[in-house]
């Protein structure tokens, strides 16, 4: 696939699902990675008014490193660019809270910090004015998380999935859009390369989750038999999702302690963060020292 090829799939993929408009004041949701940096620069290329958002984890040099490359390419794309630490939002570093909480509550890593990273995202983005606000997964992102739903027997989890995610509309919701999720991780990889944008290409170093690890392997094996097994298996999804939405209740709460919104009383985010009863150092790393 070449990058006039590229592009013009994530156009088709904007215009299919209704993702965004040009009066849309629209944030990317950039860790420093290839797949939101990206869609950011496409983005941009393609006229919309585009901003870009940044939370720094604390994760040491890794984190140090991928602000460091957001901030570069964002000033050489003149991109308004929000940068928020972690700890100015709740206290810790995230590898404080996923120590605690693995010990507490056994939650995976990438679980705890997922969660924590949407509530901060959806607050900031709201604060700021977004209208959108645009992740960077990408196709094997997607057929992973359908494959692993699954075969963990709960497909409902991925109720909210989608280019266009969410199946409640609400005031305090900022509309999350993947304008690369039917490309392949390996394309967007190539057409970063191509372009030479600052990017930290290794992957999350608490990424340790020993069944995606199998899925994504098994996915990619699968991909050398047939080309089209995971965008089909997305597509497929695509289509019982529609079912899916009509059983889950339309009820929202806001939450009790942060207002954010919830099916529970109180939401997820809070819920985790009521376990760091106190703030010290990280008994895995020294990461966040």
């Amino acid at each position: 696939m070449n990058q006039k090829q590229f592009e013009s799939k994530i156009r088709q993929t904007i215009k299919k699902y209704g993702l965004c408009k040009k009066k849309d004041k629209i944030f990317v949701a950039m860790s420093g990675g290839k797949d939101s940096t990206v869609v950011a620069f496409l983005l941009k290329k393609f006229g919309y008014n585009v901003h870009a958002i940044h939370i720094n984890l604390l994760m040491g040099k890794w984190s140090d490193e991928n602000e460091e490359d957001v901030r570069k390419f964002c000033s050489q794309y003149k991109i308004p660019l929000y940068v928020y630490s972690i700890r100015d939002e709740i206290g810790y570093a995230m590898c404080y809270v996923k120590s605690v909480l693995q010990n507490k509550q056994k939650l995976k890593q990438c679980t705890v910090c997922g969660i924590i990273r949407r509530w901060i995202l959806n607050k900031k983005a709201r604060e700021i004015g977004a209208n959108k606000l645009v992740t960077g997964h990408n196709l094997d992102d997607e057929a992973q998380n359908v494959l692993m739903n699954l075969m963990k027997g709960n497909p409902m989890i991925g109720v909210n999935l989608g280019p266009l995610t969410g199946s409640i509309q609400d005031r305090k919701f900022v509309a999350r859009i993947k304008p690369l999720y039917f490309m392949k991780e390996k394309d967007v990889e190539i057409y970063s390369r191509e372009k030479k944008f600052p990017v930290l290409y290794q992957r999350c170093p608490c990424v340790v989750g020993a069944f995606r690890h199998e899925i994504r392997r098994k996915l990619d094996e699968l991909e050398k038999i047939s080309s089209c097994v995971k965008e089909n298996l997305v597509k497929n999804f695509l289509i019982i999702q529609k079912d899916l939405r009509k059983t889950v209740g339309k009820d929202l709460k806001y939450c009790k302690l942060c207002g954010e919104p919830s099916r529970n009383e109180i939401c997820k985010a809070c819920k985790m963060l009521k376990e760091v009863g106190f703030k010290g150092k990280c008994s895995t790393c020294e990461s966040c020292n």
